[in-house]
C-alpha cells in the first residue's frame, strides 16, 4: 500500500515539553493545518484553511502557555482536521469530513477504504501513540489529562454561542466540575459553562475516551472561544486563567501535583 507521508511532509507529532515534571499532560488534537503534498490543497480555498473548520484556532499557542506555565508536558497534532480528524474514531462519519460547516471537502469525497485507513493509520494513530506514551510513562504516579480545544462564536445559519468556556466530560464529571466551579469562582463575569457547545461522547470524542476514562484517570476538555484567543495576548491571558483555574482544581482534588498515585481516584472512577 503506498504510504500518505513522505520524507519532506511534517511530522504528525511534535512534543513540547517532554520531560515537564507537572501531572498535568497537555494535549492539542487540532493544533496544525498541514495537509500531505500528495493531496494537493483538498479543494479547499486558502480562505477556508484559515477557518475553524481547518484547525482550532489559537488552541495551539494557548497549549504552548500552559505548557510553560505548569511546567507540563504538551502532545500536539499538526495536520489539518480536514485530513483526518484526530479527536474522532475511525468510524465516525466526520473523521473525514465530506462538508464542515457548510463548505465542501471536495478530495474527501467517496475515500476509499485504503485511503480512510492511510490517513488514519499514518496521522491519528502516531498521535495518540504518543500520547499514550506520554501517560504510561507516569504509570504509578499523578496523571491528568487536559486536552485543549477552541469553538467558533457561531456555526453557519447558527445562533451565536455566547459562552466563552465549555468544560466538556462525559462518565466522570469531578475534574470537570471541580474546575469549572474554581473558574468561576476566580471569573464571575466570564461566561462558562458545562458540556457546551459540544458534548462528549464515544464517537463524538476520541483523547477523552481512551486516554482519560479508560485510564481511569482525572481529565476534562476545554473549549475555549476562538475569537478570544486569536491574537497573543488574548492566547496568553486565557492560559493564565485557565492555569490558575486548574491549580485550585487539582489542590481540592486533594492530591499532590507531583509524586503521589491516584489509585483512589481510579478506584472510584470505575463505579457506574
Amino acid at each position: 500500500m503506498t504510504r500518505l507521508l513522505t520524507p519532506s511532509d511534517p511530522h504528525p507529532v511534535e512534543l513540547v515539553n517532554g520531560d515537564g515534571p507537572s501531572a498535568v499532560v497537555l494535549s492539542c488534537e487540532h493544533a496544525g493545518r498541514a495537509i500531505p503534498a500528495c493531496l494537493g490543497d483538498l479543494g479547499v480555498s486558502p480562505a477556508d484553511m484559515e477557518r475553524h473548520i481547518a484547525w482550532d484556532v489559537g488552541a495551539e499557542q494557548v497549549s504552548r502557555h500552559l505548557s510553560a506555565l505548569l511546567d507540563a508536558p504538551l502532545v500536539l497534532q499538526r495536520y489539518s482536521r480536514l485530513v483526518v480528524d484526530c479527536n474522532r474514531p475511525f468510524e465516525a462519519r466526520d473523521c473525514f469530513p465530506e462538508v464542515s460547516d457548510g463548505t465542501a471537502v471536495p478530495s474527501n469525497e467517496k475515500l476509499t477504504p485504503s485511503a480512510r485507513r492511510r490517513r488514519f493509520e499514518e496521522i491519528h494513530q502516531p498521535f495518540h501513540a504518543a500520547l499514550a506514551g506520554m501517560l504510561e510513562r507516569r504509570a504509578g504516579k499523578a496523571a491528568i489529562l487536559v486536552a485543549v480545544h477552541s469553538f467558533t462564536p457561531r456555526l453557519a445559519g447558527g445562533a451565536l454561542r455566547p459562552w466563552h468556556l465549555g468544560v466538556l466530560f462525559n462518565r466522570d464529571r469531578r475534574l470537570a466540575e471541580r474546575f469549572l466551579a474554581a473558574f468561576r469562582e476566580q471569573n464571575p463575569d466570564v461566561p462558562a459553562a458545562a458540556n457546551q457547545p459540544y458534548i462528549v461522547d464515544d464517537m463524538s470524542d476520541y483523547t477523552i475516551p481512551v486516554h482519560g476514562e479508560a485510564r481511569r484517570i482525572p481529565h476534562l476538555l476545554l473549549e475555549i472561544r476562538n475569537d478570544l484567543i486569536a491574537d497573543c495576548s488574548g492566547q496568553a491571558r486565557w492560559a493564565k486563567l485557565v492555569a490558575e483555574a486548574l491549580a485550585a482544581a487539582i489542590k481540592e482534588e486533594g492530591n499532590a501535583i507531583h509524586g503521589q498515585t491516584f489509585s483512589g481516584y481510579a478506584r472510584d472512577s470505575a463505579r457506574p
